[in-house]
């Protein structure tokens, strides 16, 4: 049985009236969503593209296969799914289910009906405090509507093989691929941040991360420990060793668990969890007149202060070059303005 079924005082959470999904979207999934939301219909041309019959597939293939979540089944995760939908104001809150699966698991998918599904090994293994970050994550997802361009990657990883045929082909899905591997890790630190928002308890998240990696046991496992692990991943050793993180990374979807924990807790640091708390965010009547530009320029601060910040050894060679290559620019500038005053 979880823990989570032993009673807990409740716990007041506040209540994120109208609050967009742009609070938790880090800067560089934010940039590439405003864009998406501006282009009227592209959404609509996606979901044409999935089908109605392949999310209608998924919801049968669930009804025929799995539990879903309701007043009677699962009515732990169906109280949790209400509480953190009221945290993060959602007007519409997903079906769930919850599936015979051993590994600690979560997913959503869906575009117009979006869908939560849950492993039983995550619902076993994870407290009532871990659940809530869990669903509160898929439901960032949701409301985010990452569900857009994870089927536009799963339709280029599907075209893979027939574009290999095609002259240049195969290298411009690759392009387009890591670029969107690279957004989907992003998103992922999005949703992690809409979980926080919505459990409003950073010790279960990082409690949660903890289970993820080690497989739902935290017996034996220290948080200075693996914060550590964390902090030992960012400065990454030698040049070879950054080349490595690059080349793991290239296939992945979503970040490493010590990783999204490192991140997450980053994040808090940087004082933006508690300004969103305490009323300091944007709301939904905003979203139409979010600018482009400027989630962009959000976005590419957010890679240089990563590059600054970073004790890798591959990332401080990128950063002292493009330094160098700015002082060199400079230099080169005034040397010629120089000639030219001088003629």
């Amino acid at each position: 049985m979880a823990s989570g079924d032993k009673k807990k005082p409740a716990r007041a959470r506040v209540v994120l009236t109208d609050i967009s999904s742009r609070a938790w979207e880090h800067p560089a999934d934010k940039g590439a969503l405003v864009a998406l939301r501006k282009l009227k219909g592209f959404d609509v041309l996606l979901k044409t593209m999935s089908g109605v019959f392949r999310e209608r597939a998924w919801r049968l293939t669930l009804l025929g296969s799995a539990v879903r979540v309701d007043e009677r089944q699962f009515a732990r995760l169906h109280r949790l799914l209400a509480e953190v939908g009221q945290s993060l104001d959602a007007t519409v809150l997903p079906e769930m289910y919850v599936q015979a699966d051993p590994t600690l698991s979560a997913q959503t998918v869906g575009m117009d009906r979006p869908i939560i599904m849950l492993s039983s090994g995550m619902v076993h293994h994870l407290d009532d405090d871990e659940m809530r970050f869990v669903i509160g994550h898929e439901l960032g997802h949701a409301i985010s509507g990452h569900a857009v361009y994870r089927t536009l990657l799963l339709r280029l990883l599907g075209l893979g093989g027939l574009l290999n045929a095609v002259p240049g082909g195969a290298l411009g899905i690759r392009m387009v691929t890591v670029g969107l591997l690279e957004w989907s890790r992003k998103a992922e630190l999005s949703a992690d941040r809409a979980g926080l928002l919505a459990s409003q308890d950073p010790t279960a998240a990082l409690r949660t991360h903890m289970k993820i990696a080690s497989g739902g046991n935290l017996d034996e496992l220290d948080v200075t420990s693996f914060l550590a692990q964390g902090a030992e991943y960012d400065e990454g050793g030698d040049v070879r060793e950054s080349l490595i993180k690059l080349s793991l990374l290239q296939q992945q979807s979503h970040p490493f668990a010590v990783v999204r924990a490192t991140e997450l807790r980053r994040w808090i640091d940087s004082g933006a969890y508690t300004a969103i708390l305490g009323g300091a965010y944007p709301r939904r009547e905003g979203d139409d007149d979010a600018s482009v530009s400027e989630a962009a320029q959000e976005a590419a601060a957010s890679y240089a202060v990563a590059f600054e910040r970073t004790q890798d050894t591959l990332g401080r060679l990128v950063h002292d070059l493009a330094g160098w290559m700015g002082t060199a620019s400079t230099w080169l500038n005034d040397r010629f303005r120089r000639g030219d005053e001088s003629a």
